[in-house]
């Protein structure tokens, strides 16, 4: 839906028309090519999608949207043995013969001009091959770091620059699914689709009402297709489990999430559904925005939408024109995935660059929303989790993180793969998390499972394969740019703030070592928190003290009370001892006075210092608003104790100090000065 091109001419309706045959509206456009084409409501394909869809992928009760189940599909196509062999070959032998031509050139010499050849060849194999194919081509196609330039430009064309099939069709899907003739629905509709994917083709068009509109319609026979293709790549899927022993992962598993996802998005009821989902949970983002559903106008095969104009995020020269930063879009995507993945779980599973734009008013728009997943608390949580023991390289704590992520057994033995996710990662890090990039570690993480007992859970595969997309787009726009060194403010205000027990115990991981409390990480979690937009300073410090004099805080609050003894001890030690040093000069002893090495808990008071600093630059900081909550705190059981544990530990040091420097010293220069060897006045011990 890129409006650089040549506004599309459009056919206004003024009086009332009947379609009648579904070539009445046939646009005289010959010799495309095209998938599966539709001839009348009789055809052979149209009836095979019908007995489909009635018989072998019946809709779910409730909502009464379209299911994904392998075991209907596989009991029909085991009926069908010439028809699945068919397809097998029809896919079989065009990459047998892509794969022979590459080898030829390469052993005589590749070309520019045999490159593109070649490039253009793959594209067609995939537009012919269908939708489950041009998925792949998608995803390759937003990848540069992985698909040479020539390849790339070619596969770009699969996201919305497909074949379209014939208006005659897309006009009588609009009739079936609403009722009554475009004509009747829409004050004008576009000559010709203005973009044509996988699953089906779009119309830029004006409703009745005057708001513009993009009018979806899905590709004929497109459930018989899908079917078909699933059906055979989960067989060889299930081949490749049995017979290739270095396979661990769960193929099959992962086949079924894909098809599933792509079975949901053949409804667009369902997809309108997902959408104003998504507009919900994310739309109050700071510039992003979802468009709008016109849902009397919307049915199975047809989907009316609000109509954005826009860029894409690939195109950042066209998009820096408009005095838009590309930049900023790409860090705006990066947070809404954030919150998609680790906080809500209902995420976009198809964001390639056809469906993020860049508006003309700097926002960020997404677009096409029939293939979402969804990612569970358990898994959410265990995601953040890992990201924090990786930036803490805490790689026992990382195996642990596999297991409950499941991509190992609770019986495997983490014993050898520590030590292994030590080598591994460290070389990923390098010297910071502004290094760390999702594919370093994706790819080093390939390399380990060939080696240990790793599979790849099936909600995985969507996950990993939209974080790369999205990285993927980024690195076209900025080719230095870190996916997770822009995660990490999220992370820990995350960390920070939500009440989870599971993050709570991350925290503590992270902040304690051996019982000791590691200020630093403090200092740093705190500054990276305040990078992100939405972070609450007055929640941080509500969820601090609910923690704090919970149950569960009793060590931060024993930690707390013996720094605060520390600390204090020590400012009076000092205190003291220059006072003593006043008092002797002053009667005439000379006296040498010691430099004191900071001890640690002036180094505390120094980290208790920048972290005040830290709050004050942060946003929304209010001093006054603290307050309120001091009484609250001094009524509390638990700091009336830490009072009392804080007078007797001092108490304590104060007795211990008088004792050891003034009962038990035998030194006779105390008490006997001589004029050569002045009394010294005792450092203070803490």
């Amino acid at each position: 839906m890129n409006v650089k091109t040549a506004p599309p001419q459009s056919v206004s309706f003024p009086e009332p028309t009947t379609l009648g045959s579904a070539r009445r509206f046939q646009d005289g456009v010959d010799g495309r090519i095209t998938p599966t084409t539709v001839l009348d409501e009789g055809s052979e394909i149209e009836v095979e999608e019908r007995s489909l869809l009635a018989d072998m992928l019946p809709p779910d009760e409730d909502d009464g949207a379209l299911r994904y189940d392998a075991e209907a599909i596989a009991a029909h196509y085991r009926q069908q043995p010439f028809q699945v062999w068919g397809r097998v070959f029809n896919i079989f032998f065009p990459f047998l013969t892509f794969g022979l031509i590459w080898w030829w050139n390469a052993r005589f010499g590749f070309t520019e001009s045999k490159h593109k050849q070649q490039a253009v060849r793959l594209r067609e194999i995939l537009t012919r091959m269908g939708p489950a194919f041009i998925k792949v081509g998608q995803a390759l196609s937003t990848r540069p770091d992985l698909v040479p330039p020539d390849y790339l430009e070619e596969l770009t064309r699969l996201q919305d620059q497909l074949p379209p099939f014939e208006n005659a069709v897309a006009y009588r899907f609009i009739e079936e699914e609403l009722g009554d003739s475009p004509d009747a629905i829409y004050a004008e509709l576009t000559v010709d689709p203005i973009a044509a994917a996988s699953l089906g083709q779009v119309y830029r068009g004006r409703l009745k009402t005057g708001e513009e509109v993009a009018v979806k319609v899905q590709r004929p026979g497109l459930a018989q297709s899908i079917a078909l293709d699933t059906y055979i790549l989960r067989g060889l899927a299930a081949l490749a489990m049995r017979y290739v022993k270095r396979i661990r992962s769960d193929l099959v598993g992962i086949m079924d999430e894909f098809s599933a996802r792509i079975f949901e998005e053949m409804d667009y009821n369902q997809e309108g559904r997902n959408a104003e989902r998504f507009a919900k949970l994310y739309g109050h983002m700071q510039d992003v925005y979802v468009p709008k559903i016109y849902w009397q106008y919307t049915g199975r095969r047809v989907l009316t939408m609000e109509w954005i104009t826009g860029t894409k995020l690939t195109q950042p020269e066209a998009i820096r024109v408009q005095g838009i930063d590309a930049g900023y879009l790409i860090e705006v995507g990066v947070q809404c995935s954030l919150r998609q993945l680790l906080e809500n779980g209902f995420f976009h599973a198809d964001p390639h660059p056809g469906n993020l734009l860049a508006t003309p008013d700097g926002k960020l728009a997404y677009l096409d929303f029939g293939m979402m997943s969804e990612v569970k608390p358990a898994q959410r949580y265990g995601l953040i989790e890992a990201i924090v023991h990786l930036v803490n390289r805490d790689f026992e704590g990382l195996a642990k993180d596999y297991v409950k992520l499941e991509f190992l057994t609770p019986e495997t033995d983490l014993t050898p793969i520590i030590p292994a996710f030590a080598t591994v990662f460290n070389d990923a890090l390098g010297t910071s998390v502004a290094e760390i990039n999702i594919k370093s570690i994706t790819d080093q993480l390939s390399a380990l499972m060939y080696e240990f007992p790793f599979r790849v859970p099936a909600y995985y595969a969507l996950i990993i394969r939209s974080l790369v997309t999205l990285e993927g787009i980024a690195i076209n726009v900025d080719p230095d740019f870190k996916v997770l060194s822009k995660a990490y403010p999220y992370v820990a205000k995350r960390l920070l703030t939500d009440p989870a027990p599971e993050l709570r115990a991350s925290l503590k991981d992270l902040l304690f070592k051996d019982d000791s409390f590691r200020w630093n990480r403090l200092e740093n979690l705190l500054r990276n928190a305040r990078s992100s937009s939405d972070y609450d300073l007055s929640k941080v410090v509500d969820q601090t003290l609910d923690y704090l004099f919970s149950e569960r805080g009793d060590l931060i609050r024993h930690q707390i009370v013996e720094e605060v003894i520390k600390g204090v001890d020590s400012i009076g030690s000092n205190a003291l001892n220059s006072i003593r040093y006043i008092l002797a000069e002053r009667i005439g002893l000379t006296v040498n006075r010691t430099t004191t090495v900071p001890t640690e808990s002036q180094q505390t008071l120094e980290h208790l210092k920048r972290i005040w600093g830290i709050l004050q630059e942060t946003r929304g900081f209010d001093a006054t608003k603290l307050l309120p909550a001091i009484p609250k705190l001094l009524f509390k059981p638990e700091a009336q104790q830490m009072g009392q544990q804080i007078a007797e530990g001092l108490a304590q040091r104060a007795i211990a100090r008088f004792i050891r420097e003034f009962l038990l010293t035998d030194d006779p220069e105390r008490t006997s000065p001589s004029p050569t060897n002045r009394p010294r006045l005792p450092a203070a011990r803490t």
